[in-house]
């Protein structure tokens, strides 16, 4: 596309209000792909400033290989991640797709070589199943229908069939189908969902006449089934009812006849659980004595032992389990971090993860096992990402604090964790504040490189906080922001600007807030109620008008949001939702904005970047907006990806810390 063209396509995304944009600058670059308005030339010595920052890459674990000898990785050596496969520890990573787009999803047949992976175009979500035989060299076959929806894929015990999630029928309904793999044609719906919610498919029983189903239908509610691939009856084994709970299958004991899960019905925390599948049974608690969440976890081949990780305030705490006596024990000798990606190997011997601390990226691990279930040797490092030339060992480590919020003392939350990054140096430090999304997300103290260039080249402190609604801290706190209560989470904003302004190092006259998707919408409802208090304020893919987001968002994820957000078709909620909306507030907004938007995003449209910029700029704010026309919910593409890294640097710069801004190293 020319600079010619894209600009005419500029022009006809911001349609909706051409006075607000008739003064605006428009620039484009990337061929075209990504369009900047009012957005100043970025100067070369910020360029230069980021490139070892924006050169980091990671190498997640995904898969072993058939003869468990070696492993696959997700490595990024161009502009996005591809598939790679690695002999030995510390071995080459030898590249096997060559995609334009990142893929994602890999899981290998069982007792065989071939692997299925997903991968969407242009960041619309609209994954398409992948199959790829590493032996014989041959490009990787869509199976899919190449327009549906589809995604969570999971292998029968023969390895020849897979069940998949998909919005083949009609676009809108998450149904499960299954698929010979050697022969697309055989596949054929297995579950019709009965509403909008999420069903997909987890384990298959071991005579490959049942499927473990879970129905996510709110992050407070989801359900376990049990689906008969004979006769399509299903049998619902946890949740529903009229006291919601979350249930995640986690997968089937050794005989068959019972199954493992994640749940909080025993209080506040999921723990993991087994339940026999006879009619009427209730579930046996595994980990009752663990005051955290279980986040997730996986069972060897032979179902003779599983390995869990949990969340202790953020970090992860990874377990062994004996699957036959149902004892655990902790894993000693791991770096201080964040665990996932587990995966045995084919003979159950070792354990492939990836491992994440504040001062290293993603990369594979494994560790030996021992005789027996809970025994264990050492752990060894497979692969060391490169990070641009960078000493990650000088980078920042945050400091765990909480803060009392507004409600503190009537009932509230008796206080609101937070990570705190701090420059080196005496201050007072301008601050970042970034919140997370989800709205059930929740900030943990991972590697980022973003954070410690923004600590080095803006000299600013990095404020992580984790409000009310956030994950990992019980089910109590993270309904707290649920309907009419969405506000008190942003009051935590208030409560955290508040401490701020106690902390000697902190500069609480330059303060900026930064989110992403639901972490946008509380940007700018931050800029609404607390434009007097900052000074920059960046938006990323976020919720402008709930009401408007909730009508314009796919179909297969309407009632998914509801759940969570309220439902527009009720006229209290409704009134309630416009209430709220930033958009319908933006008089209220002084401070500077930044908007960042990519143009195929499914989650939140954008129209809802669209419209809060143009009303933004009739109200006369000075507002920066980035599109990305190859881009969904986030920007993938590492040449997208560094310009507007590059962008959020020279906006801070400019409107958090003035002509002290710091450049160079």
């Amino acid at each position: 596309m020319n600079r010619l063209i894209a600009a005419t396509v500029a022009a006809s995304l911001f349609a909706a209000s051409p006075a607000a944009f008739a003064e605006v600058e428009t620039r484009t670059a990337n061929n075209g792909q990504l369009v900047m308005q009012g957005i100043p030339e970025i100067p070369g010595t910020i360029v230069n400033d980021l490139n070892r920052y924006q050169n980091v890459r990671s190498a997640s674990f995904q898969e072993w290989s058939k003869d468990g000898e070696g492993v696959y990785v997700s490595t990024r050596f161009g502009d996005v991640s591809q598939i790679h496969y690695v002999a030995h520890p510390g071995g080459a990573r030898t590249q096997l797709t060559f995609f334009d787009e990142p893929t994602g999803g890999v899981s290998r047949q069982p007792n065989g070589d071939k692997l299925v992976f997903t991968m969407d175009a242009g960041g619309s979500e609209f994954d398409q199943v992948f199959l790829l035989d590493p032996a014989s060299g041959s490009d990787a076959v869509m199976l899919t229908d190449g327009s549906s929806r589809n995604g969570a894929v999971v292998w029968d015990r023969s390895g020849e069939w897979i069940a998949y999630q998909s919005t083949r029928r009609n676009g809108a309904s998450n149904d499960v189908w299954m698929m010979n793999v050697n022969n697309p044609e055989t596949a054929g719906m297995v579950l019709e969902s009965p509403d909008g919610t999420w069903w997909g498919g987890v384990d298959f029983a071991p005579d490959n006449q049942k499927l473990l189903i879970l129905n996510y239908v709110g992050n407070a509610d989801s359900r376990v089934h049990l689906l008969d691939l004979e006769t399509h009856e299903m049998r619902l084994l946890a949740g529903g009812g009229d006291a919601p709970s979350s249930n995640f299958p986690f997968g089937f004991d050794q005989e068959g006849t019972g199954f493992y899960f994640i749940t909080d019905q025993g209080g506040e925390f999921q723990q993991l659980a087994w339940q026999s599948l006879e009619e009427g049974s209730e579930p046996v608690f595994v980990t009752g004595d663990i005051p955290w969440h279980v986040e997730g976890g996986a069972v060897s081949e032979d179902r003779k032992r599983a390995a869990f990780t949990v969340n202790e305030d953020g970090f992860s705490r990874l377990y062994l389990m004996d699957m036959a006596t149902r004892e655990y024990a902790p894993v000693s000798g791991l770096p201080t971090g964040l665990v996932g990606g587990l995966e045995f190997s084919p003979d159950g011997q070792r354990l492939g993860m990836t491992l994440n601390t504040s001062q290293t990226p993603s990369d594979t691990f494994v560790l030996d096992l021992g005789a027996t279930a809970l025994e264990h040797g050492d752990i060894t490092r497979w692969t060391y990402s490169e990070v641009g030339g960078l000493d990650t060992g000088q980078f920042v480590v945050p400091e765990l604090v909480h803060f009392p919020t507004f409600d503190s003392d009537e009932g509230g939350p008796e206080s609101i964790p937070a990570w705190v990054y701090k420059p080196e140096g005496e201050g007072p430090f301008p601050v970042i504040i970034q919140i997370h999304g989800g709205p059930e997300g929740q900030s943990r103290p991972n590697f980022s490189s973003t954070y410690q260039l923004w600590l080095d080249k803006v000299g600013a402190a990095v404020i992580s906080p984790n409000v009310r609604g956030s994950d990992g801290y019980g089910k109590t706190y993270m309904g707290l922001d649920n309907g009419f209560k969405r506000e008190d989470s942003v009051k935590d904003i208030g409560a955290l600007l508040d401490w701020i302004a106690t902390q000697p190092d902190l500069d609480e006259n330059r303060v900026a807030v930064f989110g992403g998707s639901y972490g946008g919408y509380m940007v700018l409802a931050s800029a609404v109620h607390y434009s007097d208090r900052l000074k920059a304020a960046v938006d990323v893919v976020g919720i402008s008008n709930f009401v408007t987001f909730l009508e314009n968002t796919q179909d297969y994820r309407r009632d998914l949001r509801r759940a969570e957000y309220g439902d527009e078709r009720d006229p209290a909620m409704r009134a309630h939702l416009e209430a709220i909306s930033p958009l319908n507030q933006v008089d209220k907004i002084t401070v500077p904005m930044f908007v960042v938007q990519g143009q195929n995003d499914p989650r939140v449209p954008v129209t809802e970047a669209d419209q809060i910029v143009a009303a933004l700029r009739e109200h006369g704010s000075d507002v920066w907006y980035m599109n990305a026309l190859n881009e969904g919910h986030g920007y993938g593409k590492k040449e997208n990806r560094d310009i507007y890294q590059q962008a959020t640097v020279l906006f801070f710069q400019q409107y958090l810390v003035g002509e002290s801004a710091v450049t160079g190293p």
